[in-house]
Formats: structure tokens, sequence, C-alpha cells
């Protein structure tokens, strides 16, 4: 999704500039709605993260908001309109496939690329298991992922496919693992 949206962050300076931008903006978001950033750390280096929206209790406090639209306003005008198009209708159709029911929402999960295959990934996601489970408001975690080999490991997880579309020429899977 990073690359169709920004560009290539290797060969192109602004991509890189405007992925920082919007994981700066996405990870405000987060600390100011109180969602749940967690990291794994190894050495006292970040080696992986995820973003999840909790089940929402109610609606933003005027603060929040103001605060929110303060940070949205300078990534707006650091993002070329189709870009800022295509996170809307990304947002628009992955939130419509999700279910109805209260959950948890995985904004985004990364892992360092020199520390993939060490179980840095599935450390990640038990804990953000044990949270929706422990969490009597939550039904189960909703995600959503670009990459169809990432369906089949978050199928392994328990996560069943609620959604196959495309935006633009992006094809998307959006998947829910439901509490039992």
């Amino acid at each position: 999704m990073f690359q169709h949206a920004f560009g290539d962050p290797e060969t192109d300076f602004k991509a890189r500039d405007r992925i920082t931008a919007f994981l700066s903006f996405m990870f405000d978001k987060s600390l100011t709605l109180n969602e749940e950033i967690w990291g794994y750390f190894e050495n006292e280096s970040l080696k992986g993260a995820y973003a999840a929206e909790r089940p929402q209790a109610g609606r933003i406090r005027y603060w929040e908001g103001v605060r929110l639209i303060w940070r949205l306003i300078p990534l707006c005008l650091r993002l070329p309109g189709k870009t800022l198009i295509f996170l809307n209708d990304y947002m628009r159709v992955t939130r419509n496939a999700a279910p109805s029911l209260p959950h948890h929402y995985l904004i985004m999960i990364g892992v360092d690329p020199n520390a993939q295959g060490r179980g840095i990934g599935k450390a990640l996601l038990t804990h953000l298991f044990c949270l929706a489970e422990s969490d009597h408001r939550s039904q189960g975690i909703a995600l959503d992922t670009e990459n169809e080999e990432n369906v089949v490991l978050y199928r392994r997880f328990g996560f069943t496919l609620n959604r196959e579309t495309e935006i633009g020429s992006l094809p998307v899977y959006c998947l829910f693992y439901r509490k039992k």
C-alpha cells in the first residue's frame, strides 16, 4: 500500500519524506486517541511494532479532534491530491468491509526486514490476541493486507477472509479473527 500511495522510498526521496510524515501522523493519532501501540525490542533496538484501534467506547472528544486536525493539515499539505484521494478510498473501502460488531482494528504491523523470520511478527500478533481476548467489548480483530501471501499467514492465526477487493489496481484482502 505504501508504494502504491507514496512511491518507492528506495528511489524517491519525496516518497520517503511522505511516508515518514504519514507514519508520524498515524502514531500521533494512535497516541491521541489512546489506541494500542506496542513494540518489540532487542538490545534496546526496535525490531517490530504494531498500532491497533480499540473498540470505540464513544466519540472523539473535542480537544482530541482539534489536535488531530492540527496534525492533519500539515500532512495534507505534504501529500499530493491523488495520494489523499487514494488514502481516503482505502479507508472507506476497508472500514466498510470490517464487521459491524465491536473489534480491534490492526492499523499497521511491521518487522525490521533484518529481523524477519525470528518470530517477532508472531509475538506482536500474540500480544494483540491477548489484548483482544481480555477486552470484554471486543469480538475480535480486523485487518487489511495488500499482499496475498499475508492472507495465508493470517489464516494460520485463525483469521478468515471477509472481502477481497481492489482500490484502483491494488488488491486488498480484508480479514477478521473472531474471538472464541
